[in-house]
């Protein structure tokens, strides 16, 4: 996975991009990481370089590359859309995590603050309950400075990402 850059973000920013490297980094088996709005914006990704390529086929095709951080993004937007509706009709009060067991590999989503999520999509080979543990320790960290100016800058920032002949 690429590091992202951080240059010329705000110090709150560049945290939540270490916070996100280093649950990378600590956690073996992550395939990618994505922290999405409330409103399925991918705000924040393990995999930078795959950002900017999902958004240059998106111009050409709708679907865009398969396995791109922005289709992480929209299942984990998806996935915590139903969940929150589950617990609404099931009158169970709020979503904490969710997890989805698959043959070659798992899907982790979490709450982190005002219906942002956080979204780890690991190998098969994965520890969950590392996972699951690293995950939470982000969320505790990065909820109370997800501000709606935090997640404004961070969607500026992906949107401005230089390509990779630029970089």
């Amino acid at each position: 996975m690429t590091a992202p850059s951080t240059f010329g973000l705000s110090s709150e920013a560049r945290n939540l991009h270490w916070l996100l490297t280093n649950l990378v980094e600590e956690v073996p088996g992550l395939l990618m990481v994505a922290v999405v709005s409330s409103d399925g914006l991918l705000l924040l990704s393990s995999d930078s370089g795959r950002n900017e390529e999902a958004r240059k086929s998106r111009e050409d095709t709708p679907s865009g590359p398969r396995g791109s951080s922005a289709d992480l993004a929209t299942i984990v937007s998806g996935i915590g859309s139903l969940t929150i509706g589950a617990s609404k009709l099931m009158d169970s009060g709020g979503v904490k995590h969710t997890m989805v067991a698959m043959d070659e590999g798992s899907l982790f989503v979490m709450s982190i603050s005002d219906g942002s999520l956080l979204g780890v999509h690991g190998s098969a080979d994965c520890d969950m309950s590392v996972v699951a543990y690293h995950m939470a320790l982000f969320v505790g960290r990065a909820g109370h400075v997800l501000t709606p100016e935090l997640r404004s800058e961070l969607r500026k920032s992906l949107e401005s990402e230089p390509t990779g002949s630029d970089r």
